[in-house]
């Protein structure tokens, strides 16, 4: 029922057709940093590929939205989520970070501790979305775009980008700004946004789009 560890592997770097030509702007998005705690990264061997480029990418894009004034989001799950809270996901992956053993591993990693005007948001599900006020915040800056990054691609980085296209805000998933089980399901991440309910764009496609 838990995460096991998972495997090695290059993350992609090619772009990719989209469905639709939406592009991020500096004025209209949020940077949404999903994940990035020890725990889920544990899981990798944290010295090989994809964890070192993954931090790397996202570390830059963030701070091209810190020069650039856009709003940068973060979720983390907390130690403490009581069984009515955690609920089905008990079923799917064990008690995860509720279990003492972990406890230490719920900070986001050095490499990418928030910033004081960075958002923390306390994660609930696999959707940012949900049990937050994600929307509302997004709403109250004036942002309808949202750029995800984290891990894990095809659950909770997937999910955001469905939800957000439900809410009316454009998702950017960026491809080689999250990581995933393994390549196959990195891959079907990407396809399933960028066919579905919005763009998937590699970090250095998003960086040059907010700096136009």
């Amino acid at each position: 029922m838990t995460i096991h560890a998972l495997p090695s592997y290059e993350l992609p770097q090619t772009p990719v057709a989209n469905r639709v030509n939406w592009r991020p702007q500096a004025n209209r998005a949020a940077l949404l940093i999903h994940d990035m705690q020890t725990y889920f990264l544990q899981k990798y061997d944290m010295s090989q590929a994809p964890i070192p480029m993954l931090i790397e990418r996202i570390a830059a894009l963030r701070a091209v939205c810190h020069k650039l004034g856009i709003p940068v989001f973060y979720t983390a799950q907390p130690t403490e989520q009581p069984e009515k809270d955690r609920a089905l996901l008990n079923d799917f992956w064990g008690p995860g970070l509720t279990a003492s053993e972990f406890h230490s591993q719920q900070a986001v990693v050095p490499e990418l501790t928030p910033a004081a005007n960075d958002i923390m948001l306390t994660k609930w599900r696999y959707s940012a979305f949900q049990r937050s006020d994600l929307r509302e915040q997004l709403r109250n800056l004036g942002r309808d775009q949202l750029i995800i990054t984290g891990v894990y691609a095809h659950i909770g980085c997937m999910t955001t980008a469905l939800e957000a296209f439900m809410q009316d805000v454009q998702p950017f998933l960026a491809i080689d700004g999250v990581a995933d089980f393994s390549l196959e399901e990195h891959h079907m991440a990407i396809r399933h946004v960028s066919q579905r309910c919005g763009v998937s764009l590699t970090c250095a496609e998003i960086q040059d789009s907010l700096q136009s």
